[in-house]
């Protein structure tokens, strides 16, 4: 059974002053990190096998944003709303300060948080984040991708819902069969993640849980990152940051990437070489190994 290896996890939620609930779950105790999962991602987007957070004493928060899994949505969402949602989180757990992480569409929500509480964050990590993109940048990008955040940046809500429908459809009846369909123009790396058993169960349990609420949750985040970033001051980022990413990535073109780290001031670039928006799973123990290594 797929929950056997989750009766060490603690699913827990707090409800904010607006009446809204906000859920994640909670593993391990030492070192706090909070965790920001990818697109569409829930509180359950963790390890099936976390020998990476346990031999490294890590107590391990996994958030999920507003509208996914049992957090409540929020229409019209930006990212400073969810920076406040995840400092509160803090709060209710007596944390004042953390490590920080998060992939792919968690990346620009790092640095909302890192913008707007920097003295919350110890150090932050970026692994294939979600970058601002221009026109020639869509078709580097896998079909489903493409086409979603070219009406996200239009702000055609009803277009991306009729992209997104289908692709939720199948991953909400059967998550692995969906996400494949949807990455059969990925790169080899990422292809070969998705065959590494562990990974395919956690990866079940993390969309199951993501679409709970439906598809709305998805719909709200794709229009918040397909947007213009007008709550994000990236000059307010003080914090260290390093931002993982491959020059093969079609979910999240390394280009892209490479202009916004370049606005960052205090962030550095590690390429993962050759590789997929996948590889950070495979490359976690050298990856926290340097996010802790920048609060010693």
């Amino acid at each position: 059974m797929i929950d056997d290896l989750y009766t060490d996890v603690l699913d827990e939620d707090l409800v904010r002053p607006d009446g809204r609930t906000v859920a994640w779950t909670r593993t391990g105790s030492g070192t706090p990190l909070l965790r920001l999962p990818g697109t569409p991602g829930s509180r359950w987007s963790i390890r099936a096998d976390r020998s990476a957070w346990t031999e490294r004493g890590l107590q391990v928060i996994t958030t999920e944003r507003p509208g996914f899994g049992r957090s409540s949505r929020l229409p019209g969402r930006k990212f400073r709303d969810h920076s406040d949602d995840l400092a509160a989180i803090l709060d209710h757990l007596g944390l004042d300060r953390v490590y920080l992480m998060g992939g792919s569409g968690g990346g620009p929500h790092v640095l909302a948080f890192a913008a707007h509480h920097p003295d919350r964050v110890i150090a932050a990590t970026i692994t294939v984040g979600s970058p601002p993109m221009e026109d020639h940048e869509y078709d580097e990008m896998i079909p489903l991708n493409a086409a979603a955040f070219r009406a996200a940046r239009n702000g055609d809500e009803t277009a991306l819902r009729e992209v997104l429908t289908p692709s939720y459809e199948a991953m909400a009846t059967a998550p692995l069969a969906g996400l494949e369909a949807a990455m059969t123009a990925a790169p080899a790396s990422d292809l070969e993640v998705m065959s590494d058993p562990q990974w395919r169960i956690g990866l079940t349990k993390a969309l199951q849980a993501a679409f709970a609420q439906g598809i709305d949750g998805w719909v709200d985040e794709t229009l918040a990152i397909g947007a213009e970033w007008t709550d994000i001051d990236l000059t307010a980022i003080s914090t260290a940051l390093t931002w993982w990413h491959g020059v093969a990535d079609r979910n999240c073109p390394f280009e892209a990437a490479q202009r916004l780290i370049d606005k960052l001031p205090t962030a550095t670039l590690r390429e993962l070489g050759d590789a997929g928006h996948f590889e950070p799973y495979r490359r976690e123990p050298e990856i926290l190994d340097e996010l802790l290594a920048r609060g010693a």
